[in-house]
């Protein structure tokens, strides 16, 4: 087991967290717990702009709950942290994109982690699953997220069947963003952050709220949220110094410098 579980690296405005506990890197309460405040001190650090969250070694990017944890008698109704399971899935107010970097197999709560993510880029040997249905219980985060990120019956036949999806047809179903090369996957997720991180993060942020504050509302009801500016990062976007940077340096031809305020 390695000793540091969760290991991080910042370069400019970009995270990179690695889950790193050999074999299979299992996610148990303690690790959970960890990724939380990983992620709870990236979405309120104003430095910070872009995560991206990977596997170590290269066969499993997470293989979910750790059986041996439970078996020692951890409980699915344990605290896992301020982000539940992973970290990631319900943080609250994460407003920054994530990027999953797949390298290997996904299953069960480190699927679950990788569909917390804004996007998501595979290595050509990635896999999915969720194979709690065998053992009887609810892939929770799924059930829920799934649905929302793939066609339904799609997400039914795994959910319902636990079966392995390779990554080409995780790929031709939209789960995944790019399938790269292994040796390419991590270059290309930075590639992709860079991106990101030189982007307008106010924009960015308001982006995240409206998605997510609409979900389940109709059109009219989400339009109404931004007319009655309902969504404070929407609010903050149109009161910002960026907002009227945009319209400078579009007028002027140039690029703009976002400050973040």
């Amino acid at each position: 087991m390695s000793d540091q579980p969760i290991k991080t690296k910042i370069k400019g405005a970009i995270l990179e967290v690695t889950l790193d506990r050999p074999k299979a890197n299992a996610i148990d309460v303690a690790t959970s717990r960890e990724m939380g405040e990983v992620f709870a001190g990236f979405r309120d650090d104003p430095d910070l702009r872009v995560a991206i969250i990977t596997g170590g070694g290269e066969k499993f990017f997470c293989a979910g709950w750790d059986l041996k944890a439970a078996a020692g008698g951890e409980s699915v109704e344990s605290d896992y942290g301020v982000g539940g399971f992973g970290g990631l899935q319900e943080l609250p107010d994460l407003n920054k994109p994530v990027i999953a970097a797949v390298n290997g197999i996904a299953c069960g709560g480190g699927f679950e982690v990788a569909i917390s993510a804004d996007m998501i880029i595979a290595s050509d040997n990635s896999s999915f699953a969720l194979p709690e249905i065998r053992a009887g219980t609810l892939a929770d985060a799924a059930t829920i997220k799934l649905p929302k990120r793939i066609p339904y019956h799609v997400a039914m036949d795994l959910l319902l069947t636990g079966r392995w999806m390779d990554v080409n047809e995780a790929h031709h179903w939209g789960l995944v963003n790019e399938v790269v090369e292994p040796d390419q996957l991590m270059p290309r997720a930075w590639e992709i952050a860079k991106l990101l991180s030189s982007g307008p993060p106010l924009v960015f942020a308001a982006i995240k709220e409206t998605i997510r504050k609409t979900e389940t509302c109709s059109v009219q009801e989400s339009f109404n949220m931004l007319h009655e500016s309902r969504l404070p990062t929407v609010r903050t976007l149109y009161d910002s110094e960026d907002q009227l940077e945009g319209a400078r340096a579009f007028a002027e031809k140039r690029d703009p410098v976002w400050k973040g305020r």
